[in-house]
């Protein structure tokens, strides 16, 4: 029954996350420029980036608490209408503080989409198939974001306005799929009881623990190299916003490819723990390579290196948590977002930093992260003795 419901949910929940993320991935390119057009400065601009990253760090736990006692698909709803909302009411804005009321809102309601899509995953699939569920979801992701910013600048065309507009439309549709295609995962049965309060931190506990840690310094080296490549490819090799669109697109794909088709059977084979490592180390390399760039093709080449290895951590992180946390699988996803969120808050703000001292800094600090991230898994691995990790750590 159990695998009969996967087999139905997975593909729609692969849709639902690839169209949210194509909202987010259609304003990308457009933001900044909004932004500077109703008078934003640098500064503020970074200020509007971040506070929406703050929200889903406060949020998100919540988000996923909430889902563990009443259901999945009401939170699902309440995060997706808020992204349509929020777009809508970007293409009609035209003052700076209207942004970041906006932003707030989006980054507020849009948190509850993460923790209930791959607690809903954990919901529908056996432990075996839990790696292969939650690479659907990361490679649905990394698809919204390839697709996204191309159809954000063909839209910018018909002004700035206009690709919120097409976000919000796409959100909308969301919404319908959540709405009347896709069927509850959590039964009653399973649910927590409502009067029953528990602290967002319970996930965070024992072993696990580290694995949340690792997590945050992942999201600090990817957000560092987010932050800066633009500049560092166009020092090293003269590479514009078109080719770094094209770079950051073949990277995407790699990432999604992997994620989609080859890390279920990875998992199978290796346990989440190898590949989290095998992870880490292709990380590690794709980051000292980057130091490397010369060319369109050589950013391309060692981008994607990366990207595979960050396709290879991303879902076997989830799984693990999943199959490993004593609280509800709302809660611990809720918790892993709001690390990955924070990760993205301080990334920025340290790859920043560290380019302004050599423009080589952040990749090489990308190499002792992904170090000391595996360091730390090599740790709990350890430790940890219990059938379900330490069998294949």
């Amino acid at each position: 029954m159990e695998q009969n419901h996967a087999k139905k949910a997975l593909p729609i929940l692969f849709l639902v996350m690839f169209l949210v993320m194509l909202g987010f991935g259609i304003i990308i390119p457009v933001l900044p420029f909004f932004a500077k057009d109703i008078g934003a400065t640098p500064t503020q601009l970074g200020f509007l980036m971040a506070v929406y990253s703050v929200m889903q760090f406060l949020f998100a736990p919540l988000w996923g608490s909430v889902s563990d006692r009443i259901g999945r698909k009401p939170v699902m709803l309440i995060g997706i209408s808020g992204l349509a909302l929020s777009f809508f009411l970007f293409s009609v804005a035209d003052q700076l503080w209207e942004l970041f009321a906006i932003r707030i809102l989006a980054g507020i309601l849009s948190s509850a989409n993460m923790p209930t899509v791959t607690a809903y995953v954990a919901d529908i699939t056996t432990p075996e198939n839990r790696g292969k569920g939650m690479g659907m979801v990361g490679a649905a992701v990394g698809l919204g974001f390839v697709f996204g910013p191309a159809i954000g600048g063909v839209f910018t065309k018909f002004g700035y306005n206009v690709p919120f507009l097409v976000a919000g439309i796409s959100s909308g549709i969301t919404f319908l799929l959540v709405l009347f295609v896709l069927k509850e995962s959590l039964t009653p049965e399973k649910r927590k009881p409502s009067g029953v309060k528990e602290s967002r931190w319970k996930a965070f506990s024992g072993n696990l623990s580290i694995i949340y840690i690792m997590n945050f310094v992942v999201s600090v080296s990817m957000a560092g190299l987010e932050t800066t490549f633009a500049y560092f490819g166009a020092e090293r090799a003269g590479l514009d916003t078109v080719s770094l669109g094209y770079i950051f697109m073949i990277m995407g794909f790699a990432g999604a490819l992997v994620q989609g088709g080859l890390i279920g059977r990875l998992i199978k084979k290796f346990g989440e723990g190898r590949v989290i490592q095998m992870g880490l180390v292709i990380s590690a390399i794709g980051f000292g390579l980057i130091l490397l760039t010369t060319s369109f093709w050589t950013a391309a080449l060692y981008l994607s290196i990366f990207g595979i290895g960050n396709g290879f951590m991303r879902p076997s992180i989830t799984a693990l948590i999943s199959k490993r946390t004593t609280a509800g699988q709302g809660s611990a996803s809720g918790l892993l977002s709001s690390f990955d969120s924070l990760g993205r808050i301080v990334g920025p703000i340290v790859g920043g930093a560290l380019f302004a001292v050599g423009t080589g800094f952040p990749y090489i600090s990308g190499v002792i992260l992904s170090a000391v991230a595996l360091l730390l898994y090599l740790v709990f691995a350890g430790r940890d003795k219990t059938p379900a990790t330490a069998r294949k750590a």
